[in-house]
């Protein structure tokens, strides 16, 4: 969803990460503070309605989440397929937005304007021949209309009659007739849909005219940061994410929708993390519940492994052969099928906020 977001505000990317909050504040501010919602997810509930509310609401957003980029994308391809049309050279791109009504002689039985591609060093060449390339061409009647690297686009005209025989002595001088017939409201069709796309498009973004209210998270300079779960410093989120979704007017709808539902997917995703935790807890060390969940931060990346060490020396009293395993990657646990490496003699999930990396 964090990809979605980055897509979606493809003109301003720099702004991203100020879009991407949970409860209206940063996500290490969040995850620093986080409490269990105890309206969501009632503790008095079973573990498996808990987990079956969870799954519900990650897939709805999932499924929603598909059929609106799906949207955007469909919309995106259209106006890039538009574009392409107005960016090649004089023998692919449209010749809607170059020519004009003047260009041409409209509404005669008998006459008809042709456009054709002639290469740059054949200009004097058409101008010489154009009138003598088959009868009835009107004297006098060509004009450069457009040019590119290439060659210039210019226009003739001629007897209806006679267009199949000037297009065959067109190409044996290496002249390119292209198949463009001036039909206004086509010209204005045309237009139109660029412009709708372009519009449509923008809406689906547009400039962010709200300012949420942002948490801030600052570390201390020491090593290793220790937040116990359930903290009661929480800072106040303020509005809720709908509130704060009907308060966004200055944003497109397909932002306002990735910005609320990534915060409630972020937010259901920690919840099954600090789940997971207690789950995991409760097998290991058994009934009644004797242990406390804590949320550790190195400073540095450099500092894992000494934290690791430092923790297994701790813990290693909880699960000798586990601890041992560690220090020699040679020591098999009984039963266990993971990797010594994915294993610890403590109750471990890993919690990645790198999300545009």
């Amino acid at each position: 969803m964090a990809q979605s977001v980055v897509e979606v505000m493809e003109d301003a990317k720099g702004k991203v990460p100020e879009n991407l909050l949970a409860n209206g504040v940063d996500l290490p501010s969040f995850v620093t503070h986080f409490e269990w919602d105890m309206a969501k997810y009632p503790a008095k509930q079973p573990l498996v309605s808990v987990v079956d509310t969870l799954a519900k609401q990650l897939a709805q957003i999932e499924t929603d989440l598909k059929s609106r980029t799906a949207a955007y994308n469909t919309l995106k391809t259209n106006l890039e397929n538009l574009e392409k049309k107005s960016m090649g050279n004089l023998f692919t791109r449209t010749l809607s937005d170059i020519v004009s009504k003047e260009d041409f002689v409209l509404g005669s039985e008998y006459l008809i304007t042709l456009l054709v591609i002639v290469p740059k060093p054949s200009y004097a060449q058409w101008q010489k021949t154009y009138e003598s390339l088959s009868d009835m061409v009107v004297p006098r009647s060509t004009k450069l209309i457009a040019e590119d690297n290439e060659g210039g686009l210019f226009t003739v005209t001629l007897f209806r009659k006679v267009i199949e025989d000037f297009k065959t002595k067109a190409r044996e001088n290496k002249f390119t007739v292209r198949e463009f017939y001036y039909d206004e409201k086509e010209i204005k069709r045309e237009r139109e849909e660029m412009s709708r796309l372009l519009s449509d498009k923008k809406q689906q973004y547009q400039t962010s005219c709200v300012a949420l209210k942002k948490g801030s998270s600052t570390f201390p300079d020491h090593k290793v940061k220790v937040t116990p779960l359930g903290n009661p410093a929480r800072p106040a989120a303020g509005q809720t994410d709908r509130e704060r979704e009907s308060e966004g007017e200055g944003e497109g709808p397909l932002l306002r929708w990735l910005k609320v539902n990534f915060s409630e997917a972020f937010i259901a995703w920690i919840h099954i993390k600090a789940l997971r935790v207690f789950v995991e807890s409760v097998l290991r060390y058994g009934l009644p519940v004797n242990f406390q969940a804590v949320l550790l931060q190195p400073h540095k990346k450099s500092s894992t492994k000494r934290l690791r060490e430092v923790l297994n020396s701790v813990f290693r009293h909880l699960d000798q052969v586990a601890a041992a395993s560690i220090l020699d990657a040679s020591v098999e646990i009984p039963g266990l099928q993971l990797n010594n490496q994915d294993y610890f003699p403590y109750v471990y999930f890993h919690i990645d906020l790198s999300l545009l990396d």
